[in-house]
């Protein structure tokens, strides 16, 4: 727009004070403008695909982008700048000519220093004439999300059920089966057990009722983590996910049952294994502090607990009420841990009888005082 008002201030000067020089500026600024709307007239007609590997990778792990770009059309296809949004930030890639039928293939290396869930896409296609004077936009192709898991160390997971025995010795297995304790007695959901159907509770409600039962021997994990945020700084939080994520992938990995709480209403159960790890830091990627005066013990959690397993609670700091709660629960596991990271803002001291409690700086040195003082 400067240019063409420029040529017709040059046109009118030139017309007035009679410049023929004027006049040739004025003629050449509108023969740019024209010609750069006849370049960037014609819009890049190409069909976009993108790949994502791998799709999930841990904070600071590298992940690619693979962009296919294809000129399905009869005619040449100039040369054209690509832009991919990745979350909040914007990536550049130069397509460059293209004969028909012809395809191309981009790699780029995408941001992982966050965690977090991220849509890649869709793609915006620019051309813009020599001079920069004009430039049409065409968003195009399909998006893509990566997921940024949390960064994690290396720990022992700690058996939180009985030793399981056979006529024939421990077994290292999959969990023997047969021994179940009544935990809850709840609505039915479809893919429940008919056999386990509670028909005097039915009856009484008038809507179908189950059993819920608990293998008691069965190695079990609850990782409770605190999310409140006027607990905790941005760094911290960090630190008490990649912990969490850490200790909840070890116990998966070794087969346990995993559960993930948090006060914020996050409540997550796994019967252990690959699937499981995937679940448990797909939902750990997206967490957010949540803000507001919650508990720190769901009250789900409180209810039932998960009689005889390994419960660890992750935090920053802690009021008065949160050390009664933790008293609470400890009758319901075999092992109960308190983990403190960075030395908490509150003043208030965890201490909880018959719980062990570890302070430590962050999660790297968590993990370290895990792997000797609770899982050495």
């Amino acid at each position: 727009m400067a240019v063409l008002a420029a040529a017709v201030v040059c046109f009118g000067l030139a017309e007035w004070a009679g410049y023929p020089m004027l006049r040739g500026l004025a003629g050449a600024a509108l023969g740019a403008v024209v010609a750069a709307l006849v370049i960037t007239a014609r819009r890049p007609r190409v069909a976009v695909t993108r790949e994502i590997y791998p799709d999930r990778v841990r904070r600071g792990r590298p992940a690619f982008a693979r962009l296919r770009v294809e000129n399905a059309g009869s005619r040449r296809q100039g040369e054209f700048t690509a832009g991919d949004l990745v979350g909040s930030g914007f990536h550049a890639v130069t397509v460059r000519a293209l004969p028909p039928g012809a395809q191309a293939v981009y790699h780029y290396e995408l941001p992982t220093l966050r965690r977090g869930r991220f849509q890649v896409g869709p793609l915006t296609l620019q051309r813009v004439d020599p001079l920069g004077l004009g430039r049409s936009r065409l968003t195009t192709g399909d998006t893509t999300t990566l997921w940024v898991h949390p960064h994690l160390y290396p720990v022992r997971a700690l058996v939180g059920g009985h030793p399981r025995h056979h006529h024939e010795g421990r077994t290292t297995d999959d969990p023997l089966h047969g021994s179940l304790d009544l935990r809850d007695v709840r609505e039915y959901v479809v893919g429940d057990e008919v056999r386990h159907l509670h028909w005097k509770a039915t009856a009484r409600t008038g809507q179908l009722m189950v059993r819920d039962y608990v293998d008691p021997n069965q190695p079990r994990f609850t990782a409770l983590l605190d999310t409140r945020a006027e607990l905790t700084t941005a760094a911290v939080f960090e630190d008490a996910v990649d912990l969490a994520g850490s200790l909840a992938t070890a116990s998966a990995t070794a087969g346990h049952r995993c559960r993930l709480l948090t006060p914020g209403g996050l409540d997550v159960s796994e019967r252990g294994g690959a699937s499981s790890v995937r679940r448990l830091l797909d939902e750990l990627c997206q967490l957010e502090p949540v803000a507001g005066t919650v508990p720190l013990v769901p009250a789900e959690l409180a209810r039932t607990g998960d009689h005889g397993g390994c419960l660890v609670v992750v935090m920053a700091g802690a009021h008065h009420a949160d050390l009664a709660a933790l008293a609470a629960l400890r009758q319901h596991y075999t092992t109960t841990v308190v983990v403190v990271l960075g030395g908490g803002r509150t003043g208030v001291e965890v201490k909880v009888p018959g719980v062990r409690v570890l302070h430590a700086t962050d999660a790297k040195d968590a993990a370290r005082r895990w792997n000797v003082v609770v899982a050495g």
